[in-house]
């Protein structure tokens, strides 16, 4: 992040602007409406800047740039045509610790403009760090188009029944689920709507049923990695939670999605290292629930495809905890998907089977046999790096062609995501050599990859 987002109060603050043509006459509009006191400094005056000078908006100091005149102001903006002239207002000013920002010259600024949707007292501020202000502003206009017009009055009344609210919910977590369910109720499209009298009765009435909050835990799938993979209810429901307890596997992509103030917790495992007990996992989730806080439990990939999320959510059903579920695409799927391996296809495979390599330390766990009297299926193994070897011997002696294709896929859907090819003699080979975490595809369909890979 190359620049802190601030919003700054500028009521009554002195601001200095050297410049008097028509992009001096554009950021005083700016600063005008945010409430500065606003002294201009130039030779002379465009129409615009006149005619703010004429109603007393602006005052005009002087014709010329003296460092002395910074002495007493909050911010300075450069909007003069002579480079010396800004080089040296952009010196002055950052000597003295000011915010100074020089019109269209960035390395002369420690502070930029953004985009701006003005919906008062809802503001969205947008930018591209200075890179690129068109892209910006295309964004802008299309927030623009998403906005009603009157969008602020939601927050203008809000803000009016905002101490009431507080003296009526004494925490902040239940001050915040009240609003969130009040802003996803009637009350906002009522503003929206005109009908003012009709939202202040919405929130009476929310406020009169004065509810203590009911904790909540929601299976979350992740998806394999990609963020743009998540569903939007996954996101939604992560922006509206207390604390996510999550996996290892979940991307850093996915992680910057949750609500910014919201607790984490890490309770992944893996193979072959300490890790914390499921059944610690499920008490962790019963308990957080239990003190009225809305729980998410962020899963790789859909939390119902080898991810015990039926047994947290069993936990929960035994405790009377509310739950729900959101699906997420499974990794067998998604990450074979952005390999080019389309897991069936009716000159290679009409069938797909789902199994966990976790369970291949007993042959017994697994009907072997099963898996081998089709030379038209796949097989998705999940956690099967540490018993590829096992898993190889076992398909093998149960009929399975040694030479059938396989696939190591590593880190799928993410940016390091490799594929490795090779046939099923192969695997032990394949997965020595191969990054974590990793998916193995065991059928002819595998064929497909070099003509349909593209990402």
């Amino acid at each position: 992040m190359d620049y802190l987002p601030l919003f700054m109060n500028l009521k009554n603050r002195s601001v200095l602007v050297v410049g008097g043509g028509n992009t001096a006459a554009r950021k005083v509009k700016f600063l005008h409406r945010a409430g500065a006191l606003i002294q201009i400094v130039a030779h002379k005056l465009g129409n615009e800047l006149q005619a703010l000078l004429n109603i007393k908006t602006i005052k005009w100091i002087a014709h010329n740039f003296d460092p002395i005149q910074l002495d007493n102001v909050f911010l300075v903006i450069a909007a003069t045509d002579n480079h010396d002239c800004n080089k040296q207002i952009f010196e002055a000013a950052n000597s003295r610790y000011k915010f100074v920002n020089v019109v269209d010259d960035q390395k002369k600024c420690n502070f930029i403009f953004p985009s701006i949707v003005d919906r008062s007292p809802f503001l969205v501020a947008i930018s591209s760090s200075g890179t690129a202000p068109v892209l910006a502003r295309l964004l802008r206009e299309k927030i623009e188009s998403l906005l009603p017009a009157n969008f602020g009055q939601v927050a203008e009344i809000a803000g009016q029944w905002r101490e009431t609210v507080k003296k009526t919910y004494r925490k902040i977590s239940e001050r915040r689920h009240f609003w969130e369910d009040v802003f996803n109720g009637l009350f906002t499209g009522q503003i929206i709507n005109r009908k003012f009298n009709d939202a202040n009765s919405t929130l009476k009435y929310e406020l009169a049923k004065h509810r203590k909050n009911q904790g909540q835990i929601t299976l979350v799938g992740a998806g394999p990695g990609d963020s743009g993979l998540l569903t939007l209810r996954g996101l939604q429901v992560m922006q509206l939670a207390d604390v996510v307890l999550y996996d290892y596997l979940v991307s850093d992509e996915v992680l910057e999605l949750i609500r910014r103030d919201a607790e984490r917790i890490c309770v992944g495992k893996r193979a072959g290292e300490h890790s914390i007990s499921q059944n610690r996992i499920n008490k962790l989730l019963v308990k957080l629930a239990q003190e009225g806080k809305r729980v998410v439990r962020l899963k790789n990939g859909d939390p119902f495809i080898f991810g015990r999320g039926g047994e947290e959510l069993q936990a929960a059903q035994i405790a009377g905890i509310p739950f729900q579920v959101v699906p997420g695409i499974t990794s067998g799927i998604g990450v074979t998907a952005y390999a080019g391996i389309p897991l069936t296809h009716r000159e290679f495979a009409h069938s797909v089977l789902f199994i966990t390599g976790q369970c291949c330390a007993n042959r017994q766990e697994i009907h072997w046999p099963s898996l081998t009297t089709s030379f038209y299926q796949t097989i998705v193994i999940y956690m099967g790096t540490l018993k590829a070897r096992e898993i190889k011997t076992a398909l093998i002696t149960y009929g399975r062609d040694p030479i059938t294709p396989v696939a190591v896929i590593s880190c799928g859907t993410r940016q390091n995501q490799q594929v490795l090819i090779g046939t099923l003699k192969q695997l032990d080979i394949l997965v020595a050599t191969a990054p974590k975490p990793s998916i193995l595809i065991i059928g002819e369909v595998v064929k497909l990859h070099k003509r349909l890979a593209w990402f």
